[in-house]
């Protein structure tokens, strides 16, 4: 059992975060006192001791820093990316980056938050190639994200809002989601706004009929203006969702790119995450997908799905890069508080962390040889081998919208059940959130609140930053 105790210090729950990438849960435990006056270890009945001593204004970096030094003497891989347990480290790196020039952030990047010379360079390489590939986004410029919180089956790993229902649920839904369309579409061409990029997500937003897919980006298409629209995003995730019909709606329905998503193209990993489909279902879908013309597709795979080797994530990577997508997108397992993995086995993510540290590596190496370059990058709370979630793609086919909400420089407007949009103040660099109820039945019932919550937290937001 590790003991850390750190005195005078109330922000323990930051610390924590930083301790659970070393340890489980349940082998440590944070006290408030130790009679120490600096970082000590020191083994007693079996017990490892560990304290630091602050004063109440302590700087969070510098106990984080401490911590880490001395965990790491008892831990044989520390973790690349040091102190750093934030969501968006090319965020910090760029921003590091805009303020002191290339050389003095990698050495602030690996003296102040113990990052490695790998992931250093990775993420600064990351955000020049943004900024080279996308540029900056424009004052008036929005990303517009909308939900279809529904899937066929729930996949293990998800936390995400997937509901199983009868279609007529559906329905009622779509009835709630085109009462926002109109409004937030109203609102925004009042306050001179228009979207830079669209991203239809889910859930499985093919999981609806063709009819009724159509009609949905008919709606869009007539509501708002699209004239400066660089990129509109379909995720097609599931191939027992889509068939050419569907392809053809989304492609005549102004979508420049889709995502296909097998997370592996191992069967037996498929049936363990609850897919209803095969590999050769996710082939076929891919080459459906160009006929119709789709000349900007995603793929995406998991590194550390239950019960893969690297030799079976490295089968799946070769057989998508075969296919030739323009993305691939490599995620860590990241075990949430809302999927069935962490009932299942909790600990999943830290059995799986050095075999997902393989995978990762290798990815990076070979995707890179293959004419990818990784654009963009994001790391979440318990993901195996302490590592991130790249996204790969070929020369002008970067993903802006998600370059744009993971840089968090321009505002996010989300439509449906889940959706959390984001007003960005520019001269604070700041943003406010603004949520939907997540429960889709929640959001049908109360949808003019939905609405009221648009009006005053993301629109009358909107007049107040402007002239900063």
């Amino acid at each position: 059992m590790f003991k850390i105790q750190v005195n005078n210090f109330e922000k323990k729950d930051l610390l924590k975060e930083l301790i659970d990438e070393f340890l489980p849960k349940s082998a440590y435990e944070v006290r408030d006192s130790f009679s120490a006056d600096s970082v000590s270890e020191d083994s007693i009945n079996g017990d490892v001791l560990i304290s630091v001593n602050r004063d109440g204004n302590s700087d969070v970096n510098q106990v984080k820093r401490e911590l880490y030094e001395a965990l790491s003497k008892y831990i044989i891989d520390p973790p690349d990316w040091g102190i750093l347990t934030g969501v968006r480290p090319v965020k910090l790196g760029g921003e590091l980056r805009e303020k002191l020039g290339r050389k003095e952030a990698e050495e602030k990047l690996k003296r102040d938050y113990l990052i490695s010379d790998e992931k250093t360079n990775l993420i600064l390489d990351i955000y020049d190639y943004q900024i080279e590939s996308c540029g900056r986004p424009e004052e008036n410029s929005f990303s517009l994200y909308i939900g279809i919180p529904f899937c066929p089956t729930r996949c293990s790993y998800c936390a995400f809002a997937s509901n199983q229902e009868d279609y007529s649920e559906i329905k009622k839904y779509l009835e709630a989601l085109n009462r926002e369309i109109d409004f937030v579409a109203e609102e925004v061409g009042k306050n001179g706004l228009y979207p830079e990029s669209i991203y239809f997500g889910g859930g499985t937003p093919t999981i609806l009929s063709s009819s009724d897919l159509e009609e949905l980006m008919r709606l869009v298409e007539k509501t708002f203006d699209l004239s400066k629209l660089r990129e509109y995003t379909v995720e097609a995730g599931r191939p027992d969702t889509i068939d050419k019909e569907k392809l053809s709606v989304i492609k005549e329905g102004g979508a420049t790119r889709i995502s296909i998503n097998p997370q592996s193209m191992k069967e037996r990993t498929m049936e363990l995450i609850g897919r209803l489909h095969k590999p050769s279902d996710i082939e076929r879908a891919y080459l459906e997908a160009r006929e119709i013309g789709f000349d900007s597709i995603n793929m995406d795979l998991i590194a550390g799905l239950p019960e893969e080797t690297p030799e079976d994530f490295i089968k799946s990577l070769n057989i998508i890069s075969d296919m030739d997508p323009e993305n691939i997108t490599v995620h860590s397992l990241s075990v949430k508080r809302a999927s069935r993995l962490i009932e299942e086995n909790p600990e999943l993510y830290r059995s799986q962390s050095d075999g997902v540290r393989k995978m990762v590596s290798y990815a990076l190496s070979d995707l890179t040889s293959k004419d990818y370059r990784p654009y963009y990058l994001y790391r979440q709370k318990h993901m195996a081998g302490a590592c991130e979630n790249i996204g790969y793609s070929k020369p002008g086919k970067e993903g802006l919208y998600n370059i744009r909400i993971m840089d968090e420089h321009q505002s996010n407007i989300a439509l449906g059940a889940g959706g959390i949009s984001k007003v960005y103040y520019p001269k604070e660099n700041r943003l406010e959130r603004v949520a939907n109820v997540t429960n889709y039945s929640e959001y049908i019932n109360r949808i003019e609140e939905m609405l009221d919550r648009k009006k005053e937290g993301v629109f009358n937001a909107y007049n107040s930053t402007k002239g900063n």
